[in-house]
């Protein structure tokens, strides 16, 4: 996978140690985010997520990227491939600066994303949003995805499955 094509619109790579600031600054923003998901964003949380994995799952398959434009972190995507089954990514966090948010700057992102994952021959796009969180629910909903019927406890909240087919197959 190369994730400098996944936006034509965007610079996109791997965050690294060296942009934690700028992830942080980005994050801290976004506190509608952290009353539904607690706790509040820290640096070292930030490091945490960067290195968590889902079962089966291994760092070839995990992709904590940024998206720039002008040298500035517009948003920051937790992606893993091949989960939960090898026709399916999975988008463990997405957040859009909150300066650049309700212009559709989020959306285009999402589209490249799942317009490249289809490419690639995924079928299906998979995530969570925090149950009771109207901002996050209503962002997947425009964007196609549908609630699984599934959902599951966290530290403190429960997680909504949502899923979008991207292509036939499997």
């Amino acid at each position: 996978m190369r994730i400098a094509d996944i936006s034509p619109s965007y610079t996109v790579r791997k965050i690294d140690a060296a942009d934690i600031d700028d992830v942080y600054a980005l994050a801290c923003k976004n506190e509608l985010f952290y009353r539904y998901c607690p706790p509040f964003v820290s640096k070292d949380s930030i490091l945490s997520d960067m290195e968590a994995l889902p079962p089966n799952n291994t760092h070839d398959d995990k992709y904590y990227i940024g998206f720039w434009t002008n040298n500035h972190l517009v948003a920051v995507m937790d992606l893993i491939m091949n989960y939960p089954n090898p026709a399916s990514i999975l988008i463990g966090f997405f957040m859009v600066d909150q300066a650049f948010q309700g212009k559709g700057i989020g959306s285009n992102i999402i589209r490249d994303l799942l317009t490249y994952a289809k490419n690639l021959g995924y079928v299906f796009a998979r995530l969570g949003y925090v149950k009771g969180n109207p901002q996050s629910k209503a962002f997947w909903h425009k964007n196609g995805f549908c609630e699984t019927g599934e959902a599951y406890q966290a530290q403190g909240y429960t997680v909504v499955v949502m899923e979008k087919r991207l292509a036939e197959g499997n």
